[in-house]
């Protein structure tokens, strides 16, 4: 059982473009959208999803569940200031983030727990139970007997 996150090989290098063309200008910089580095790794009984947030505390991330997806969000804001000479490089992403991935069918919400340290947001998910068939037993009549044969005729027509 694995969770199940759309490959998409080309998809950050589009929207990287397509927003640095349509963002709109806040001062003399571009806002631009920042895509946290992620890792899944898969336990014998859990995942565990990890995130990186450099810059960021517990306070500045959101981590939701809601139908079955699994939504970390936050936002890193700038930190330059104005000064009169002006900046040469600016290579640090900033701005709102926000990650989603669909949790497998049976995953119990409210057992997923997360941890920040040093940057780095831990988030553990419990694989859930795996469904095993129900065996029924059959049993013949309601106390265990042949039911009672009805005396009468039948006809065909």
């Amino acid at each position: 059982m694995a969770l199940l996150m759309k490959p998409e090989p080309f998809s950050t290098e589009f929207d990287r473009l397509v927003d640095s063309l349509f963002q709109p200008l806040r001062g003399n910089d571009r806002l631009q959208r920042w895509v946290p580095a992620m890792d899944l790794v898969e336990a014998d009984d859990h995942f565990v999803l990890k995130a990186d947030l450099p810059g960021l505390n517990e306070d500045d991330v959101q981590i939701e569940v809601q139908d079955g997806v699994l939504t970390v969000s936050g936002e890193r804001s700038s930190e330059q200031e104005q000064k009169e000479r002006g900046w040469h490089r600016i290579e640090r992403s900033f701005g709102r983030f926000s990650r989603s991935l669909t949790l497998p069918e049976g995953v119990d919400a409210d057992a997923i727990s997360a941890s920040f340290d040093k940057g780095v947001l831990e988030i553990r998910i419990p694989k859930p139970e795996e469904r095993k068939p129900r065996r029924i037993s059959i049993g013949v009549g309601g106390n265990g007997q042949k039911p009672e044969t009805l005396e009468g005729t039948a006809s065909e027509k």
